[in-house]
């Protein structure tokens, strides 16, 4: 017996009666195409955005052939491999020397005959801007020529032609806020250009440089610096080639292996797209194999596209049940005219089919169409342009089937329950009564419990693979356990008012449509919220291993010079009248022993020494430092480990920057402001000790009973004719003890500081201070135009002074904020599409209940009520159980960052293990507070108040 003929039957009567029930149709439609489209776009975007070789060798050459470049080793024999990127000298050859490597490298005679080249050469330098003065990398390159298209592209303007014209990048024109037609002066030199035009980089979006024709830059400054020794000589970098072959010919492996011989390195597209065999590569067995990434990318896809059909499933699955219902008489007419139980399954798994292969196409069309659209934005966050639209189409099929097998899928559950109904069941409208299954709570709670226990278990054995398969059983055991939940939520109402009552009730007694839509919930909000704990714990492991330059929200303006020479007054105006500071500023000095090794620095022990002595023993020496650290370090645990590195002791040699002019001992001289603008120390005990002349210590490792050992070397070059002077004789070791203020723990971490020291105090020792700069609190970060702009000042004063600023952007600028944002936009929206699935299903059933109400006096506002309640009580559940249940891996894969940490440790015990799992409190805040309450407002919101009294049956 043929089949087809039922299933051309059941398709016509599913597309039917999905054009009939428009409104459902497009719910469902809307809730398989919404996944398909994300899953779409992400691949476009990926593939697309991914740097192909390609696409690589079009950024690094343009339209060239290849790029050939010298070595600092000299016209000597090279093996390379065929990308270029590993090259050295022949197994056994002895190394170039010093003669040979001071060669020349004939570099066009390695081109193929007839071959068309440019030459590449960059240099830093600082320019002027409409702001002031800002750093950047001009490039001397002929951008103009066809050669260089696809690496880099006009936006407006001209391309530069004329050795008085110059083009930058849109990133650069933007922040020295110029425009085509405005002067740029290259600083050091003083030539002055013409900008020309605006270029873009596709390969890097954000590059902030100029380019100029060749012999336009480096050759007129390297003259002008030859002319004039106060003007330094620029820092160019070796030149390249970049070298178009005779059409047709390309640079070949051949052409490759005669530069090598001429101690030349090649770049070449014909070689990298299409490798020679290894056998032909000489470098070959030298080069090991790569890590192959491809198994860990497909397992980690696989389980997301499982878990992507388990949410489309979970969500589709009630409205195919709402169809279901409504159609049962139809359903019952097809039993009732003969068909089979299979034939009325496979009229409702057809509306799937139907419903899901419509939801496929539109998803994918409409994937196509978004990424397109919002192309720009995407290249302009991913920082760089796609070329082209790379579209693999088995990919793009693979999505598509994924909707179809996921609209089969969801309606399967539904198709069941239809065909077990009897054909009396479905013409009547009555539902008959099922007890839900026993068994499933059992199995439910047992694969939870082993879901725990194997997340566990890779998480402390290092196996993420162990760790998704968990994760997956947990949640899955959830799902099997949320029935006798939401049974048990009926029993909560009987203290409650009326509606929330009848909405517990109402969830508990049709717990076949509650399930399913609280499962989808969970689903959403476990990956969000898994992805949301993790995200967060990284973040805040990051912000803990970070090492600021200084204290944030400060900057230090630091002599260039010693002596007179150093101008600061000049430079301080220049400062405080281009940055946003806030309050006054605190003048520091530096101290020294001896002579200024600073200055006399040629001749070995020509100069003097200044040492703040670290007493020993504990409390004084770190444990993770010397002898024993390792034993220890197999020994602690991470809390322990962290509590160590917190300490002063160890404190002082994991946070080693030197700076302020204060070499090793980190003691500057200064006042109260000192400690109040920089250190941070509001205490008016610190303020009235050094007041009075006694130092503050802010790390109090260094302390033995309230005192510190500082040694001096007192040794004087014989060109210091000043100091030598007063302190003629031989050079003398002193040893002081001073009485100090000992700051409290936590001040150990001050950047760059040890111990400030008064000036009278450093006199009375017979140490030598001057003046060194001075600290400054800002109100907000400096724009780039008041940093170009105090820059520009800093040169007008003389340029005898630089500024140091805190470098906390660099580490607050991340995404994690905006990554825990569109978690909680995705569980939200998802949350919000159960609900109202749930609450729509609800009003389905409940329409005789809703009726005996109005006919008995309840006011017709118990409707919108009744509604709100069921849609929260679905929201918030689901969130609750999603939360903990997101909680399993998140925990889980921290706990294999910790092994990792840990092992690190022990095998260098002053590396970080500090590894916190943190709690995203303004995720899960949004998401069991405020989406549930939106989620029964908007319900209550939407429905209406208004029923018709309708016969009742039965």
């Amino acid at each position: 017996m043929n089949p087809l003929p039922g299933w051309r039957a059941a398709f016509r009567i599913a597309r039917r009666d999905a054009v009939r029930a428009k409104g459902r149709s497009a719910l469902v439609v809307a809730m398989i195409a919404l996944p398909v489209l994300g899953v779409t776009a992400a691949d476009l975007a990926y593939r697309s955005a991914m740097p192909t070789k390609a696409k690589e060798l079009t950024a690094e050459l343009g339209a060239a052939d290849a790029r050939f470049s010298a070595t600092s080793m000299g016209p000597v024999k090279l093996q390379q491999m065929p990308d270029g990127v590993n090259w050295g000298t022949p197994r056994g050859a002895p190394d170039p020397t010093p003669e040979e490597q001071e060669k020349p490298v004939d570099v066009t005679a390695a081109f193929p005959e007839g071959a068309r080249y440019l030459t590449e050469r960059t240099v830093p330098a600082s320019v002027t801007t409409r702001h002031g003065i800002a750093d950047t990398q001009i490039t001397e390159l002929s951008v103009a020529d066809p050669m260089l298209r696809g690496r880099i592209e006009l936006t407006d303007g001209a391309y530069p032609r004329a050795r008085n014209e110059i083009a930058a990048t849109e990133d650069f024109i933007e922040s020295a806020g110029l425009s085509i037609g405005d002067r740029v002066t290259v600083r050091g030199p003083e030539r002055t250009y013409t900008l020309t035009g605006a270029l873009e980089i596709p390969a890097d979006l954000e590059a902030d440089s100029l380019y100029a024709v060749p012999g336009s830059v480096i050759a007129p400054w390297q003259k002008t610096a030859d002319r004039d020794k106060n003007i330094l000589p620029p820092q160019a970098s070796d030149p390249k080639w970049l070298v178009e072959a005779p059409p047709g010919a390309g640079v070949t492996w051949k052409d490759v292996l005669a530069a090598n011989d001429r101690g030349v390195l090649v770049v070449s597209r014909q070689v990298v797209l299409d490798p020679p065999p290894d056998s032909e590569v000489p470098m070959a067995a030298m080069i090991g194999e790569p890590y192959d990434t491809e198994k860990a990318l497909t397992a980690a896809t696989l389980t997301v596209a499982a878990m992507a059909v388990l949410e489309i499933v979970l969500l589709a699955g009630p409205a195919f049940a709402v169809g279901a219902r409504r159609s049962r008489r139809q359903l019952g007419l097809v039993g009732s005219c003969g068909g089979s139980r299979g034939q009325v399954r496979a009229v409702v798994l057809a509306g799937g089919a139907v419903l899901g292969g419509v939801g496929a196409v539109v998803g994918v069309g409409a994937g196509f169409g978004l990424t397109a659209l919002f192309r720009p934005l995407i290249e302009e966050y991913a920082g760089s342009r796609f070329g082209e639209l790379t579209v693999r189409p088995w990919e793009i099929l693979g999505i598509a089937l994924l909707g179809l097998v996921t609209g089969v899928l969801a309606a399967l559950a539904p198709a069941i329950v239809a065909g077990r109904q009897s054909v009396l069941e479905s013409l009547t409208g009555r539902r008959g009564t099922r007890r839900g299954s026993r068994v499933l709570p059992v199995v439910g709670v047992i694969a939870l419990v082993a879901g725990v226990a194997v997340a566990v278990y890779g998480g402390m054995n290092g196996d993420t693979n162990f760790v998704a398969g968990g994760s997956v059983l947990a949640e899955l055991g959830v799902l099997g356990c949320i029935p006798v939940i939401v049974g048990f939520l009926g029993r909560l109402g009987r203290r409650l008012p009326l509606t929330p009552r009848i909405a517990l009730r109402d969830a508990a007694r049709n717990r076949g449509r509650t399930a399913p839509a609280v499962a989808a919930v969970m689903a959403a909000v476990a990956g969000s919220i898994a992805i949301a704990t993790y995200t967060s714990s990284n973040a805040a492991e990051q912000a803990y291993d970070y090492t600021p330059n200084m204290t944030p929200g400060t900057a230090a303006l630091m002599a260039a010079d010693t002596g007179d020479r150093a101008e600061l007054p000049r430079s301080r105006a220049a400062v405080e009248q281009n940055l946003p500071v806030s309050g006054g500023r605190a003048d520091i000095g530096r101290v020294w022993a001896g002579s200024d090794c600073t200055v006399y620095y040629e001749e070995e022990n020509g100069c003097g020494t200044l040492e703040l002595v670290k007493p020993t023993g504990k409390g004084h020496s770190c444990p993770l430092k010397g002898k024993g650290a390792k034993e220890l370090a197999l020994r602690i645990s991470a809390d322990e480990h962290k509590r160590l590195m917190n300490s002063p002791a160890c404190m002082d040699e994991n946070y080693t920057m030197v700076a302020f002019g204060t070499d090793e001992h980190k003691i500057v001289i200064g006042g109260a402001d000192v400690l109040a603008s920089y250190v941070k120390l509001a205490d008016p005990a610190a303020a009235k000790a050094i007041a009075e002349g006694t130092p503050v210590l802010l790390n109090s490792a260094y302390a033995q009973g309230g005192e510190v050992t500082l040694k001096a070397t007192h040794v004087y070059n014989p060109r210091d004719k000043k100091n030598r002077a007063l302190h003629p004789g031989k050079a003398r070791t002193t040893t002081d003890r001073l009485k100090v203020y000992v700051a409290p723990d936590r001040f150990a971490a001050t950047p760059g500081i040890r111990m400030v020291m008064p000036e009278r105090t450093a006199e009375r020792l017979g140490l030598h201070v001057e003046e060194n700069g001075s600290f400054y609190t800002l109100g907000r970060e400096a724009t780039d135009a008041e940093n170009q702009a105090v820059q520009a000042a800093l040169d007008q004063a003389g340029n005898r002074a630089y500024l140091m600023t805190s470098d906390e952007m660099l580490r607050e600028n991340d995404d994690t904020d905006t990554i825990l944002l569109i978690l909680a936009i995705f569980a939200g929206v998802v949350t919000l599409g159960a609900a109202a699935i749930t609450t729509g299903l609800s009003k389905a059933d409940a329409e005789a209940d809703l009726t005996t109400l109005s006919a008995v006096g309840a006011p017709p506002g118990v409707r919108r009520s009744l509604s709100g309640f069921q849609c929260l009580v679905v929201a918030l559940t689901g969130v609750v159980l999603g939360t903990a249940a997101g909680l399993v891996p998140a925990v889980a894969l921290r706990l294999t960052d910790l092994r990792a940490a840990l092992a690190d440790m022990r095998e260098d015990p002053m590396e970080s293990a500090y590894t916190p799992i943190v709690m995203p409190w303004e995720t899960i805040g949004l998401l069991a507070v405020v989406v549930p309450v939106l989620a029964g407002l908007l319900a209550a919101g939407l429905t209406s108040s208004r029923l018709t009294l309708t016969r009742r049956a039965g």
